[in-house]
């Protein structure tokens, strides 16, 4: 089948998008944890970096002589930025100290907010595309934070009382807002310190977080305690991620996931046929990575990560030359390989890789969602996402369906015949170019070439809207 027609059948699949996000509001409640933040965004001009620079009294030796890569004073922000903006690379750094933390608030500022953490992305695409309950975790929600929920009824989180509220309504006044600062940077922008010029060789950000109950994992009390009873097909989680082997109050990342997983089975009680899915995420922490696959990982209905992420798993459980091969070569048939050696490792019964212009879910046989069901769920993501890229943001049934009509890309077909030709080595002929659909006596294997936006507005939160929105579609 030529690509004309192949375009033309995957268009025809992509008719199933509206039907699916109309079937979403079926769905009784969707849990969304743990990490809710505040992304402050900023253009950094270099005026400000000379002006900031020149306040601080920092010469060009004391602001190019790092020691550490965190945050404990005021100068340390400005070598930070100096290091990323001299060299266009991209660090995040954490703040230690709430004094820096208010300084950045009052001297820095932001041109723009928007909501951070995968349970505040998820929470707000489950609630666009129309759940009756989802219910968001937050381990802070003052006002800053609670309007960058969507003002919907069906978006609800805990109020300082412990009540179920509309999340977009809520103050809880004595928390502290937990908040990144995104500090962008562009090619070519040139900054003048102590007579040292330097420009900026690549476009990129410098990330300064203050978050200090997200990167202990913390979990609320109130909504802990509300989770017991409340109505839910689904649980979607993330924020692992953000621990490290050994925190500064003395806790380790292997009690605090033991925790976690203690209270997931309450949050489980009485729910029949709940499905839990876990975001992986980039895990810079190799020990909390590891403990991550195999404690957390065993214990899900379903898991997703991308490519890098799939690389870095491959890494902590001796699939080493296999991480090496992903990394020199990128592609959807190594990456295959990849996903497969992982669900033989966590024995997890699903498993959803999102790579650019392709998403591939591996299952179990009779995994409890069909894999027609599993493809009509990742078509419908695959629409929601490009809307995402393409309006800026997906807060109305508009922008999720902006792209229902846009055809697949040449380069998805490309990666999805790459992956048909591998699997037809491995298990003979299959229908995966055309019905995106391959049964195996072990797994299903489910396949989808995806809507390319030529110049995305955002990129922000695409991993957990595509994972989520899979997984939710498909019911």
């Amino acid at each position: 089948m030529n690509t004309p027609n192949l375009k033309e059948t995957w268009k025809k699949h992509y008719a199933i998008a509206p039907s699916s996000i109309d079937k979403m509001s079926q769905v009784d409640g969707v849990i969304s944890a743990y990490n809710s933040n505040i992304d402050a965004v900023l253009k950094i001009t270099p005026k400000l970096i000379e002006d900031l620079c020149s306040e601080l009294k920092l010469s060009y030796e004391e602001i190019t002589n790092i020691a550490y890569s965190k945050i404990r004073t005021k100068e340390d922000v400005l070598k930070a930025i100096v290091k990323c903006f001299t060299s266009g690379i991209a660090e995040e750094w954490l703040v230690e100290e709430v004094s820096v933390f208010k300084w950045l608030q009052e001297r820095i500022g932001y041109d723009r907010l928007q909501m951070g953490g995968q349970a505040g992305i998820v929470a707000n695409a489950m609630a666009v595309c129309g759940a009756q309950n989802v219910y968001v975790h937050c381990a802070s929600l003052p006002k800053l934070q609670a309007e960058l929920f969507l003002d919907l009824p069906n978006l609800k989180s805990c109020d300082e009382k412990g009540e179920i509220k509309k999340a977009h309504d809520i103050d809880r006044t004595t928390d502290l807002p937990l908040i990144h600062w995104i500090l962008e940077f562009d090619i070519d922008a040139e900054i003048n310190i102590d007579g040292h010029k330097i420009k900026c060789p690549k476009s990129n950000r410098f990330i300064a977080t203050y978050d200090p109950l997200n990167f202990e994992l913390y979990t609320d009390s109130y909504f802990n305690k509300q989770a017991h009873n409340l109505s839910h097909d689904y649980i979607v989680l993330s924020g692992y991620h953000m621990l490290t082997e050994k925190l500064p109050n003395g806790k380790t990342s292997a009690d605090i996931i033991d925790n976690s997983l203690e209270l997931l089975k309450g949050w489980k009680k009485g729910t029949r046929d709940c499905v839990i899915h876990l975001e992986v995420a980039s895990t810079q922490d190799k020990v909390v990575r590891k403990q991550i696959i195999e404690k957390i990982a065993p214990e899900m209905d379903s898991i997703g990560l991308n490519e890098r992420e799939t690389i870095d798993v491959l890494e902590v459980i001796n699939k080493e030359d296999l991480a090496k091969k992903c990394d020199k070569e990128t592609t959807s048939a190594n990456l295959f390989d990849g996903i497969v050696a992982i669900k033989e490792k966590t024995k997890c019964p699903r498993i959803q890789l999102h790579m650019f212009g392709l998403y591939l879910t591996l299952q179990d046989k009779n995994y409890k969602i069909s894999a027609n069901a599993n493809r009509n769920g990742m078509i419908t993501a695959a629409v929601v996402s490009a809307g995402k890229a393409g309006t800026g943001a997906i807060n109305d049934k508009n922008a999720l369906l902006w792209a229902k009509d846009m055809e697949v890309a040449d380069k998805s077909l490309e990666e999805l015949e790459r992956l048909a030709s591998h699997i037809k080595s491995l298990y003979g002929e299959n229908a995966l170019m055309s019905e995106g659909i391959c049964s195996t006596d072990k797994y299903d294997i489910i396949a989808i070439p995806t809507i390319l936006v030529p110049k995305p507005l955002t990129l922000v939160g695409m991993g957990d809207t595509i994972s989520s929105i899979s997984l939710v579609a498909s019911r």
